[in-house]
């Protein structure tokens, strides 16, 4: 071999060592923290029982069963770098009203197991996991179930319900319009120029997590879910700006879908108590009408 072809596979193998650097170095700054769960159900004083649910690539998840009188039952999705013990505010007033409840731990969080990373998509599985765990309960198999999620939870129940014909309604809390304005804004927050670095962490990630951004988008999905959505979204909110809700209420197409703009920031937590009478109402309603007609 030449000098210069010396030279040039030098160059080769230096510049796949720094590419190999970078990946790993993004997947390490993409990964969500895992917060543990700091309380039992009896120390909330909540009832219910802790359960396992086993998900895809033979991983189990960790969730709180919480039994309520016979009505329907609410799965619950949390955020990134949530757990399932941070949704309880939303969980105790929904089994309070006769509402089952269902919280579980995404891959990578809370107590559930570790995976080699975690993506929207993902969320979805384990949602749809869930989903499968429900139907084999006593008399489950055909009872009315409604999704709700936050942030990147919500993402993912609407992107789980799009693909379901099961679901009879579905909350979202401060979803994101596109991953595309998600990606960018932490690019922003880096300091990142879009191009060439920015581009090419997008499709990185893209390639990574096996999906397409524009296939997986809520403003993909929401038009294909075939049960009323209530999008909920802070004024405030700085993680996800209200704009990105508006944006999806306009993608709903045939959707029955309504937007509330509320005031409070990403997490809603101090704020969503107000707005607990309509969320239950939307729940009765579409619920009902999704149950099944008596024998």
């Amino acid at each position: 071999m030449s000098g210069w072809g010396i030279a040039l596979a030098g160059v080769a193998v230096v510049g796949s060592g720094l590419l190999h650097l970078f990946h790993r170095r993004l997947r390490i700054s993409l990964a969500a923290p895992r917060v543990a769960i700091e309380r039992t159900l009896p120390e909330h004083g909540v009832a219910g029982e802790t359960v396992r649910i086993p998900t895809r690539r033979g991983k189990t998840l960790v969730a709180w069963w919480l039994p309520g009188a016979w009505r329907g039952t609410v799965v619950i999705t949390h955020g990134w770098g949530a757990n399932r013990e941070l949704m309880l505010p939303l969980a105790r007033p929904l089994q309070a009203a006769g509402w089952n409840v269902l919280l579980f731990d995404a891959r990578n969080h809370g107590e559930s197991d570790a995976d080699t990373f975690s993506s929207m998509p993902r969320f979805a599985e384990d949602t749809e996991a869930a989903l499968a765990w429900l139907r084999t309960r006593p008399g489950m198999a055909g009872s009315p179930v409604a999704l709700l999620g936050h942030s990147v939870g919500a993402a993912a129940v609407l992107l789980a319900a799009s693909r379901r014909d099961d679901i009879g309604a579905v909350v979202s809390l401060s979803a994101f319009a596109h991953p595309d304005g998600m990606m960018r804004r932490w690019l922003a927050e880096k300091g990142l120029p879009f191009f060439p670095v920015g581009w090419y962490v997008m499709r990185y990630v893209e390639h990574v997590i096996g999906h397409r951004f524009d296939a997986i988008a809520p403003v993909t999905t929401l038009p294909r879910v075939h049960c009323p959505v209530l999008l909920v979204h802070g004024r405030d909110d700085e993680v996800i700006p209200p704009h990105d809700a508006e944006r999806l209420h306009a993608s709903r197409g045939e959707t029955p879908t309504v937007l509330r703009l509320l005031p409070g920031d990403h997490d809603l937590s101090r704020h969503i108590g107000g707005e607990l009478p309509e969320l239950l109402a939307f729940l009765e309603t579409a619920l009902n009408d999704a149950a099944p007609a008596p024998a």
